[in-house]
């Protein structure tokens, strides 16, 4: 799949970075990998990382979770409530932040409160400004035009997300055996667009809107990309780097 870059604004000194995963603190609190390879992909030595958990629906037990794990690197860690609304200026804040840790939860009812709040505009602002954006789950899907998702009451299906990036994405594809059934299913039947798969553990990577790199902090984690050849879905098996 030839993942094609969406029009930004023209700064071509700022590289806009993504990192999608399958992994991380909220699934494997004591594989650091992942999370410190985030960390490492900042443009700062001590980054300001901002926890956004409003797909858990603000979390305090996922909010404590993310505490716990970054106080212990080096960074500086804080979160945006959207339940509680700990931030008076949301905007000023998040353009203040190095990265943008997006949680797992809901993603249909993430989405559209972070519509009521305005924030997607502010979240393609700080993209745009080489704030790193990244996230598990959907703090993965999110970042794509479409994502698989069981947010929707019923089968897995297709849902329209923010489009910073080409495709759709569908994280944690080694949980349930149907998992890649449905998404060849809707591929098929177009409802959801052609995109990348992940095992549980794998990161993928993009600058200005390319994939660069596919992480795992497992050695066995794998990842699928999906497109139409000749009428025909086409499955590509793809092995990250083990970091």
């Amino acid at each position: 799949m030839t993942v094609i870059p969406i029009k930004m604004e023209k700064n071509n000194s700022v590289k806009r970075k993504i990192i999608a995963t399958s992994g991380g603190f909220a699934i494997e609190p004591r594989n650091k990998r992942l999370d410190r390879y985030i960390l490492s992909q900042s443009n700062s030595n001590n980054p300001k990382i901002c926890f956004i958990p409003t797909a858990s629906g603000d979390s305090e037990n996922f909010i404590h979770r993310f505490y716990r794990f970054f106080e212990k690197e080096k960074c500086i860690p804080n979160h945006l409530s959207l339940f509680k609304g700990n931030v008076l200026n949301i905007r000023e804040f998040i353009l203040d932040q190095d990265i943008i840790y997006v949680g797992g939860g809901n993603t249909k009812n993430m989405l559209a409160i972070w519509r009521e709040w305005s924030l997607e505009p502010i979240l393609k602002k700080a993209y745009n400004q080489g704030i790193l954006l990244c996230g598990i789950s959907a703090g993965s899907l999110c970042w794509f035009e479409q994502g698989l998702t069981d947010s929707i009451p019923g089968p897995l299906t297709s849902l329209d997300c923010l489009g910073l990036l080409k495709g759709s994405n569908a994280p944690f594809f080694n949980t349930k055996p149907s998992k890649k059934d449905r998404y060849i299913e809707l591929m098929e039947s177009k409802v959801i667009l052609p995109g990348i798969a992940t095992e549980i553990g794998v990161g993928l990577h993009y600058e200005n809107g390319q994939l660069i790199r596919l992480i795992s902090s497992r050695k066995d984690a794998r990842a699928f990309r999906y497109d139409f050849i000749e009428g025909e879905i086409r499955e590509e098996l793809l092995k990250p780097d083990y970091i």
